[in-house]
């Protein structure tokens, strides 16, 4: 597995972090109806028992949002990307569908409240990851977003530069249909919605029932 590292920057910002980290083998390809189905459930059950004003006060989202701060960064502007999601769910405007990789992660995203790294394992450039603090025009483009301002965001580098955060990834190492290798990150900076030991059996199950997953591997990684 790619070696996971942390700048003091953000040991001293997040000293509650961890991460979730999954590599696998995977087969990328359109997203299938089943998975839509379970999506589409799960929002359904949301939207029955939560309203807007709900969304921020699920462990996960709130962790994510106090981290935001703790790092200079206003999360009503720059919202984590499970929070979008929740809130287009509950607004009732649907989610996007992208792939079976990239919706598979949506989905466990939705359920453990954290945001998720999603990657195209053979895109990523060097030997490790780092975590840091976003600089003042870095650049980044995030995935359907074009430039985005990622100073004093937690931030994922690679070799070349940022290429995850937990508002947006970038387009440079976006899953795809000719993905055959994932990296997925799950960021839980204090509480998440499920365990740890639950998120990851709920990863493995998505990516082994739609995404066709062998050579699945996992580990948590603290800051």
């Amino acid at each position: 597995m790619i070696d996971v590292l942390f700048s003091e920057e953000f040991k001293g910002l997040a000293p509650d972090y961890r991460m979730l980290q999954i590599e696998a083998d995977v087969v990328g390809g359109a997203t299938p109806e089943a998975l839509t189905d379970e999506i589409n459930r799960f929002a359904e059950s949301m939207q029955q028992v939560m309203e807007i004003a709900d969304i921020n006060r699920r462990p996960g989202i709130a962790a994510t949002r106090a981290a935001y701060k703790r790092f200079g960064k206003d999360p009503n502007r720059y919202r984590p990307s499970q929070e979008q999601m929740s809130r287009r769910i509950l607004k009732q405007l649907g989610l996007y569908v992208v792939n079976n990789l990239a919706d598979a992660g949506n989905l466990l995203s939705l359920k453990c409240g954290c945001s998720l790294g999603v990657f195209d394992r053979d895109k990523i450039s060097g030997t490790a990851i780092t975590l840091g603090r976003g600089r003042h025009d870095e650049p980044y483009c995030g995935i359907g977003r074009g430039e985005l301002n990622v100073e004093n965001l937690p931030i994922i580098r690679d070799a070349i530069g940022g290429i995850g955060t937990p508002t947006s990834d970038n387009e440079r190492t976006s899953v795809d249909t000719s993905t055959r290798r994932i990296l997925v990150t799950v960021n839980i900076y204090g509480d998440a919605d499920m365990a740890d030991a639950d998120i990851d059996a709920e990863a493995r199950r998505l990516l082994s029932s739609y995404c066709s997953a062998t050579n699945i591997e996992s580990r948590v990684v603290r800051a």
